[in-house]
Order: structure tokens, then C-alpha cells, then sequence
């Protein structure tokens, strides 16, 4: 596999490398995919997340950007970039999922996906995934690899994903990572927004809500096209307990809803075999021999 350099990200989300007339012009051709990002107190991070979005040039992009009336300048780097987005607001609301829901509400792409203020897209993610949306029209969930990276954009870990399995992402966790998820819109007026009930785990909630329907595809891109940041406060860093409950419950929720062949005690190592035997048989060892080494760490 190729590995991305430790600064390969921040060259990427610190510098202005779009090109005005490509995303202010909008091309029809291309499928219209729309980017929410939720944010509020984020200013630190915020400019990187909007450069992230802006730099990968896809010419018909939709940026909606909710924020919960911050008041540590993120409004200044939002009217920063005003230009380019399509709709922004800055207001008291019901926290991340509902400004993530508002957001959904008010986007008009077919494609819909979210990018939290403290994560940043890799470049050519929206363009690969334009490509994919032509080349398979009956998936309904295009997803990708995940980069790690902390407060200085620098990359610290590689994380790929396999083709997806409902059994693993009940039993197991989130097999899909939220900042590298593309999914029609349709699916939200379908089968419900994101449960506002939820915290933390929202995303694998809505994941596992789709997984138990046969209609709904998931297909692995198998690119890096995003990156979650580790940084001291971060939700995963301060509300971990909370989040870990909340996965309790949704497996005990969907685990009545999936009909396996195998028995539970049996599907934790299946997962992990699958897993081990997909990339062996990919001919994939320099990951496999990375994820042996960073484990090990």
C-alpha cells in the first residue's frame, strides 16, 4: 500500500488551493454532493475542516456549514470563506446531531455526508467518490480508508477497512468511519435522520439502522480520503464512557434484527479471521505487516 507522509494533510488543510471558478461555477455533469459540517467552539480546528472541503476542487459542491453560536471567532473564519458556501447559520441548537439533521434538512445534493469541524477530508476524496457514483448506480453507501491525525495535521496512523458485513458492524463496532462516508439522501427521508437521542454514537447507529436492510449497498473505495484528529477535546477523549453505552445499546437493539449462521461466541473470531484473510488475500502485506507492528506499539 502506499503510506502518506507525516505532513502529506498539513500541506493540504493549510493553504487555499482551490480554484474560485471551478466550485463557484458548478458543473451538472458531475453528481451534486452535499458537505454539512457541525461546529461550535471550534475555531482552532475550523479553517483546516473548510480548506479541507473547499481544496478538493469538485465542481458540484454543496458546503452547508451549522454552527451552535460559538463565540470564539469561528463566525470569522466561517465569513472568511462565505463565498463558497451555500448556506450558514450561527445559533443556539440541540448539539452535533441535531445541527448534523438541520444540516441534512437544508441540503439539495442526492449525495449527502458530514465532516465534524476537527476532521478534514484528504485530497481527491470528493472526486473519486463523483467517479464511483457513476461507475456504480445501484450502491447506495460509498465509503473509505481513514488517516489519524493530531492537532498539527500531521498523520500518525493508517486505518483500511474491508468490504462491509451487517454481522460484523452489529457485533463488532462501526465498520464504517463517518468522516470517509458518502450516502444518498433519499436514505435519510426513507429510514429516519440521525436519532437525536444519541450523543456520541449516532453515526453507528444509522449504519447499523441501514445494515439490517437487505436493499441498502454499502461499497468500500478503497482510498484515504479522510482524517479524524485525536486532540484533548475531542468527544472520544471526554465522553468515551458515554459512548461506549450507547454502542451496548444499539447492538442489543439490531443484534434481534440479524439472521446469522453463526453463533456469537463464533462470530468474534470470524470477524477477526475475515479480516486477517482479506488483506492476505489482497497480496496487501505491507499492511498487514504495519498493522502487526502498530499494534505492537
Amino acid at each position: 500500500m502506499e503510506f502518506f507522509a507525516p505532513d502529506a494533510i498539513q500541506k493540504f488543510v493549510t493553504t487555499a488551493r482551490f480554484d474560485e471558478a471551478t466550485l463557484l461555477r458548478k458543473d451538472l455533469s458531475f453528481p451534486k454532493i452535499s458537505v454539512i459540517t457541525p461546529s461550535y467552539n471550534q475555531a482552532e480546528f475550523l479553517e483546516r475542516t473548510l480548506l479541507s472541503i473547499l481544496n478538493q476542487n469538485y465542481p458540484n459542491l454543496e458546503l452547508i456549514v451549522m454552527d451552535g453560536g460559538s463565540t470564539d471567532g469561528s463566525t470569522d473564519v466561517i465569513r472568511k470563506y462565505e463565498k463558497y458556501i451555500t448556506y450558514w447559520v450561527s445559533e443556539k441548537d440541540g448539539g452535533q446531531t441535531a445541527a448534523i439533521n438541520a444540516g441534512f434538512r437544508k441540503a439539495t445534493g442526492d449525495w449527502v455526508t458530514f465532516q465534524n469541524s476537527d476532521d478534514v477530508f484528504a485530497p481527491n476524496a470528493l472526486l473519486t467518490v463523483g467517479k464511483a457514483i457513476r461507475s456504480f448506480p445501484d450502491v447506495s453507501v460509498f465509503y473509505g480508508n481513514l488517516l489519524m491525525i493530531d492537532e498539527n495535521d500531521l498523520v500518525f496512523e493508517h486505518k483500511k477497512q474491508i468490504p462491509f458485513w451487517p454481522a460484523a458492524q452489529v457485533y463488532e463496532g462501526m465498520q464504517v468511519f463517518n468522516q470517509c462516508m458518502v450516502f444518498r439522501r433519499e436514505l435519510l427521508t426513507r429510514h429516519g435522520y440521525l436519532d437525536e437521542g444519541f450523543q456520541f454514537a449516532f453515526d453507528y447507529e444509522i449504519c447499523t439502522r441501514w445494515s439490517v436492510l437487505p436493499e441498502i449497498r454499502f461499497r468500500l473505495l478503497n482510498d484515504f480520503w479522510a482524517c479524524f484528529r485525536q486532540h484533548q477535546a475531542a468527544k472520544s477523549s471526554t465522553i468515551n464512557h458515554i459512548g461506549m453505552e450507547e454502542h451496548a445499546r444499539i447492538k442489543a437493539t439490531y443484534a434481534t434484527q440479524l439472521k446469522s449462521t453463526l453463533p456469537e461466541k463464533l462470530l468474534f473470531p470470524y470477524i477477526r479471521f475475515r479480516k486477517l484473510a482479506y488483506f492476505l488475500g489482497k497480496l496487501d502485506f505491507s499492511y498487514f505487516f504495519y498493522r502487526l507492528r502498530f499494534n505492537r506499539q
